[in-house]
């Protein structure tokens, strides 16, 4: 038994009187177009959104928005425009130098732009070291609130998953917003 288990144990254990849960309801903001909602959001959180015609090509929009990117990773079979499967490394290092990862996302959040990314690769470095992030979401995947989303990810098992919104920014204590400080410079999601 683990230190965490066995303190979780003695609580049990010792807890004289059990309480239900209240009931209540959180006023959420809920979205009539959560498409053009989570669009606009996240062109506020400094990243990109592309609503994707039903002829147009995911690998000609990510050639026409980063003609210059040479490494790209993807482990998605309909991205052939990938000049590697970052499943196929021996070591998370090895990604060190990507330009663009392109990966799915599973559930988007209109009132923050964030995409629920639930660990799909072989590394989840890989989330994290791209110069650029390309994600793909359905667009009837999205909902209006964190609440719902909640609701909906806590129902599945995931061994890791996070929730991006934009590219990753900071501002310090003088208030300089640095983008890209950690993680990618650059978001684009592709709404299919």
């Amino acid at each position: 038994m683990s230190s965490r288990e066995e303190i979780l144990a003695n609580i049990r254990r010792n807890t004289q009187k059990r309480f239900d849960y209240p009931e209540w309801q959180i006023k959420t903001t809920v979205y009539p177009d959560v498409v053009t909602e989570f669009c606009e959001m996240t062109r506020a959180v400094g990243g990109e959104a592309i609503l994707l015609g039903k002829e147009e090509d995911i690998n000609a929009v990510i050639r026409r928005t980063y003609p210059e990117a040479t490494r790209i990773a993807s482990d998605i079979d309909e991205v052939t425009c990938a000049t590697f499967n970052p499943d196929e490394l021996d070591r998370a290092q090895d990604l060190n130098g990507t330009d663009i990862a392109v990966v799915a996302g599973e559930l988007g959040v209109a009132e923050n732009a964030a995409v629920w990314i639930p660990q799909t690769v072989k590394y989840k470095a890989l989330y994290f070291i791209a110069e650029k992030l390309v994600i793909i979401l359905d667009r009837n995947r999205i909902v209006s609130n964190m609440h719902e989303a909640y609701e909906i990810v806590k129902k599945e098992k995931y061994e890791f998953g996070t929730f991006i919104s934009g590219p990753s920014k900071t501002a310090d204590i003088e208030q300089a917003l640095v983008m890209g400080a950690h993680g990618a410079r650059d978001v684009l999601v592709i709404l299919k």
